[in-house]
């Protein structure tokens, strides 16, 4: 007798859903939509959300480890252990084929899980900067890839935290996580205002800033150096467009990575490892 219309059970040996329009795995539809996994700031019109995406098993642990909550998993049935272990009891945890999870998400490679989180309260910058001394300050970085590889080289070269102004994109934006290797889960961050206003936070704690630019007036970060015993916050812009005028004109000091003749700009990430390394890694360990 043909099975009567409507989603698939669960086969016996576990919770294999085989079909795409199955409701438990609402949650999981269309992850590409920018504006159901992305918190937007207040004003902009934007829905948001109250969730945030990990894909990969890797990705899941190290939400787990953070602490962060999980509201539910959706894996490959090909990857069994891909379930991050010590997951508390009660998590829905759905397993597919990878067709299936390909046509429920809208992601085109689907890894061996893709978790749902709950966003956690995001931290004020004061709240960041407490016991700080080595801050990075993302202007205007609306690219979620080139965020997260930011905010991963921040995390790994020693800086302290991470502020965002300028519209800058959300660092648990499912690209964003995936770019940073999940260092967006961990390393301190929070939004200012505008700059130059936004650097007021950073003025009452006694931050020297420093605002990467290409400038041939600017000073060479190797002639400047790592500054021991100061306060730094370094401030980069988007790529392309850069910082605005008036962030740099609110710098202490403006700084450049030197070139051959003819170039005009690195990748923000790969500028941010060069200037980072250089100028913050007083919170690195040296070996």
């Amino acid at each position: 007798m043909a099975r009567p219309p409507g989603p698939a059970p669960p086969d016996a040996d576990g919770d294999v859903v085989r079909d795409p329009g199955d409701p438990r795995l609402a949650p999981f539809v269309g992850l590409r939509d920018g504006d159901r996994r992305v918190r937007r700031p207040p004003g902009t019109g934007s829905r948001g959300t109250d969730a945030f995406v990990t894909e990969g098993a890797l990705l899941a642990r190290r939400a787990l480890a953070a602490g962060h909550r999980p509201l539910a998993m959706l894996a490959d049935v090909r990857a069994p252990v891909a379930v991050p272990p010590g997951l508390p009891p009660g998590v829905p945890v759905h397993r597919a084929e990878a067709g299936v999870l390909r046509a429920v998400t809208g992601l085109g490679v689907v890894r061996e899980v893709v978790g749902l989180w709950a966003r956690p309260p995001e931290r004020t910058a004061a709240e960041v900067l407490g016991g700080a001394r080595r801050v990075v300050v993302l202007e205007g970085v609306v690219n979620p890839v080139n965020l997260g590889g930011v905010i991963r080289t921040a995390a790994v070269l020693g800086a302290d935290a991470t502020l965002l102004a300028g519209g800058a994109s959300d660092p648990l934006y499912r690209r964003a996580v995936r770019g940073s290797m999940g260092a967006t889960l961990v390393h301190p961050w929070a939004r200012l205002p505008g700059l130059p206003a936004g650097l007021t936070p950073l003025r009452a704690a006694g931050f020297r800033v420093l605002a990467l630019t290409p400038a041939p007036d600017a000073v060479p970060v190797d002639a400047l150096g790592p500054g021991e015993g100061e306060r730094r916050a370094l401030l980069l812009g988007a790529e392309g467009a850069g910082l605005t005028p008036d962030a740099l004109a609110a710098a202490d000091v403006r700084v450049r990575i030197p070139m051959v003749p003819g170039a005009d700009s690195l990748n923000v990430a790969a500028a941010a490892a060069i200037a980072i390394h250089v100028l913050l890694r007083g919170g690195a360990e040296e070996g």
